[in-house]
């Protein structure tokens, strides 16, 4: 499992009941977590400012116990992330990324050479930063304009709005058979696709009919000497096979690379446990 190191500022504390309990720079949440199946005997002295309630009608809302700002920033090294309380349990940033952040901004600094970044469901813009501050170029897109415009807060925040990055709201489908049809070409290729989503103007997302073909064709966007190909998961009953077997039928078809593939996960605070957070597998030339 690859898990989370050096974050100081975000902390799990612990896991009970479905419910885990964390520490996003000193504010205190507790959310579902529907990984947690076990229970514990500390999880009625937990203390936290807000407590994410799910409705039996579907979705919830956040009761916040304490005058917990609307917005806030933790940070993870050299960068800076606003965080907010969003619908559907969410603070608007993955920490378990962190370690996908280390391996983007890794590749980027030993290349020695000028890196294009394609950022596809891209959110509020973790790995477009990462990659900014490793020295690359970034096209971030994302079907959202509220999380393309969080994107930049967090750029800005980082203090990394001077260097070059598009922020494209637009159906990732639709953008990648555009830039195949104009001939771009990227280095690095990143995408978090959600298990099911709607474009920019209503387009349906569906990850078991629509992934493979995005691949396919996010695979000719690559250079002639690419760094890196990175597909992340949070889908549940989507294996980590699925997407290397994906790789390997797509990026490495006309490659000589090699295929990784991991659980993401972070361990909890003063606990022999560590909880997974999603799977990823990645592509990259053999060394």
């Amino acid at each position: 499992m690859q898990l989370v190191e050096c974050f100081d500022e975000y902390k799990i504390l612990d896991l009970a009941d479905g419910q885990k309990l964390e520490s996003w720079n000193g504010v205190t949440l507790c959310r579902p977590d529907p990984e947690v199946i076990w229970p514990s005997k500390k999880r009625d002295s937990w203390k936290f400012d807000a407590e994410y309630l799910r409705s039996s009608k579907g979705g919830g809302h956040w009761n916040k116990l304490s005058n917990v700002p609307d917005s806030w920033q933790v940070h993870y090294k050299n960068l800076t992330f606003n965080v907010k309380l969003m619908g559907f349990k969410h603070t608007g940033l993955f920490p378990e990324q962190a370690s996908n952040w280390d391996i983007i901004i890794d590749r980027i600094e030993k290349s020695k050479r000028e890196i294009k970044v394609l950022n596809l469901f891209a959110y509020t813009g973790g790995a477009s930063v990462a990659a900014l501050s490793a020295g690359a170029s970034v096209v971030h897109v994302d079907s959202s304009r509220g999380m393309v415009d969080w994107a930049k807060e967090n750029v800005k925040s980082s203090g990394l709005e001077d260097r070059p990055i598009r922020f494209i709201v637009d159906d990732v489908k639709k953008f990648v058979k555009r830039e195949i049809r104009r001939g771009n070409k990227y280095d690095v290729i990143i995408m978090d696709p959600p298990s099911f989503g709607r474009g920019s103007s209503g387009e349906v997302w569906n990850i078991d009919v629509d992934l493979y073909d995005l691949v396919d064709e996010a695979s000719q966007l690559l250079s002639d000497d690419p760094l890196l190909f990175l597909i992340n998961s949070y889908t549940t009953g989507l294996s980590m096979s699925v997407l290397e077997n994906i790789l390997k039928l797509t990026v490495n078809k006309n490659r000589d690379g090699q295929i990784i593939k991991d659980e993401l996960g972070i361990k909890v605070e003063n606990e022999n446990i560590v909880l997974p957070c999603g799977i990823f597998a990645r592509w990259e030339p053999k060394n």
